[in-house]
């Protein structure tokens, strides 16, 4: 690609993502949390996507389509985690032979490592109900601390027999060179790229509660 992805956890990375607008969906008061306990992710209805910086000036764009995990919420942050697996095969940015390229040796090697990964535990609470856990991404057998930033978007009208369902967003951002994605790593960014993450992921979840927490 050219990308680091082109690259993520938008989750976890964790957590988070797909509802964007449930209709009838209650609103979440800030710096809240769903109500403690385990919850898996909702695969259909959690989206993956990313940005990654093309030839300097442009910006490539994708998703990956295949996205497992469980949140656990506590009542004490400190003891909330997050699980989260992404099949790195399931990358799409639209175009079928970049998609290729990206599964292969020189970005995510899919056939080698098939999947990445993104763990935490504990989280701590910002302005505007923005809460930070500072987990760790592990994508080609490396794994660096990447901070995924997310928010409770709230919980779905209760439905008779169904499990409580959540939904969150988050968001987070790294540079795909510490993962080894390095091909071409100048032409994409430049001589003197400018200091910082290069990739950027987000990351909108429902997932459905399973088991309360004490």
């Amino acid at each position: 690609m050219a990308t680091l992805a082109s690259a993520l956890l938008t989750t976890t990375l964790l957590a988070m993502t797909g509802w964007g607008g449930m209709a009838g969906q209650a609103a979440a008061p800030a710096a809240t949390l769903p109500a403690p306990g385990t919850y898996g992710i909702d695969p259909p209805h959690t989206f993956a996507y990313f940005n990654a910086r093309h030839l300097v000036v442009g910006m490539v764009r994708g998703r990956f389509d295949k996205v497992a995990g469980t949140i656990i919420v506590a009542k004490d942050p400190a003891a909330c985690s997050l699980d989260v697996t992404i099949e790195v095969a399931s990358i799409s940015t639209q175009n079928a032979a970049r998609d290729e390229d990206l599964r292969g040796p020189g970005y995510f090697d899919a056939k080698t490592f098939a999947t990445m990964t993104y763990r935490g535990h504990g989280i701590r609470r910002g302005p505007g109900g923005v809460w930070t856990m500072d987990g760790s991404l592990t994508i080609r057998g490396v794994t660096k601390v990447v901070p995924l930033r997310f928010t409770f978007r709230g919980t779905a009208p209760a439905q008779a027999g169904k499990p409580a369902r959540v939904a969150f967003h988050g968001s987070a951002s790294t540079k795909r060179g510490l993962f080894g994605m390095t091909r071409d790593l100048l032409d994409e960014l430049g001589a003197s790229p400018a200091p910082g993450p290069d990739v950027e992921l987000e990351i909108d979840s429902e997932a459905l509660a399973s088991a309360p927490t004490k």
